[in-house]
């Protein structure tokens, strides 16, 4: 079955990345082309990055870091293949304008700046109700 964009089919999403839960941080894929993705993700109060309600930086990291391989993953999923493991390889820049709460919806826009030999350097912002709240530059690695 051919999955249509938007979708927040969790099964599906979760099939195109390496994670599995407790430690899963994207829910939704909205959209995709080449060079780009938004994902969304809505903080559960279960998330085991949450403390005292509060959704911390290191889980903004890996959520932004999650999408850049739902990028990945989707890519490999048109191409009828398996999504290869992929590792956060360097943080040229990460920034954190606020931290999000218990039940908020992020939504992050990933935009692919250079892909060569399995290495890809990508800018990613995340939004939190129309406004950013973090930013980062980083470079992951497949195996």
């Amino acid at each position: 079955m051919k999955h249509q964009l938007p979708t927040s089919d969790q099964d599906f999403v979760e099939s195109l990345i390496p994670q599995r839960f407790p430690f899963v941080m994207v829910h939704e894929l909205t959209e995709y082309s080449e060079n780009h993705l938004v994902s969304g993700f809505e903080i559960k109060d279960d998330n085991i990055f949450i403390q005292d309600g509060t959704f911390q930086a290191s889980g903004l990291i890996e959520h932004q870091a999650q999408s850049v391989a739902l990028h990945t993953g989707y890519k490999y999923y048109l191409l009828g293949k398996d999504a290869p493991t992929g590792y956060i390889g360097a943080i040229k820049s990460f920034e954190a304008e606020s931290l999000p709460k218990t039940g908020d919806r992020l939504v992050s826009e990933v935009t692919i700046l250079n892909e060569v030999m399995g290495v890809t350097l990508v800018d990613i912002v995340t939004k939190l109700n129309g406004g950013v709240i973090a930013k980062s530059q980083m470079k992951t690695a497949v195996k």
